[in-house]
């Protein structure tokens, strides 16, 4: 509630609202209802990670006939309210963060989504025990692989070791 209060002040922000479950569909509901009603030409969440949500969000302003990249987030549960343990101090937080993104929408500019052909092939580099477990775990998913190891043979540390503990194998 004192994020959305903070945020309404703000120069140029005409709704800030305070909901809990915005990545849910009646939260979507509201960011387009709120774009069409009162014209809104960039929108600011802040809620959870991008990484989740992001594309919920972006989706829904595209939905509403928003350039999808006129939207930012803030990350405000992961990166305050989860991890500081004052009140105030996530708060102040979560209100500094949230104005940072209404300062940085401002900047935006429309963009457009592009198919691009790409190839599903990939580099490991190294073919240490590591390299070569990456390697067949991306080849069984039924990519092309390529493995480029600087020395003459494959197996980095672990070739060089005579045994390996606890069973005592071969490390060769």
């Amino acid at each position: 509630m004192a994020v959305a209060e903070s945020i309404s002040i703000l120069p140029g922000v005409v709704v800030a609202r305070d909901y809990s479950y915005m990545c849910s569909d009646p939260g979507q509901d509201l960011i387009k209802e709120d774009i069409k009603t009162h014209e809104l030409n960039r929108i600011v969440v802040a809620s959870c990670s991008p990484l989740m949500h992001e594309a919920t969000f972006r989706h829904a302003v595209d939905a509403a006939g928003l350039n999808p990249f006129y939207f930012q987030m803030a990350n405000i549960r992961e990166q305050c309210s989860w991890v500081i343990k004052d009140k105030t101090l996530a708060t102040g937080k979560a209100i500094q963060m949230t104005t940072a993104a209404v300062q940085r929408v401002r900047h935006h500019q429309p963009q457009q989504m592009r198919p691009i052909d790409i190839i599903p092939s990939v580099l490991v580099v190294g073919g240490g025990i590591s390299g070569i477990e990456a390697a067949l775990k991306i080849a069984d998913a039924g990519k092309q692989v390529y493995l480029v190891e600087r020395d003459s043979s494959i197996g980095g540390h672990m070739a060089q070791l005579y045994k390996t503990f606890p069973t005592l194998d071969c490390a060769a």
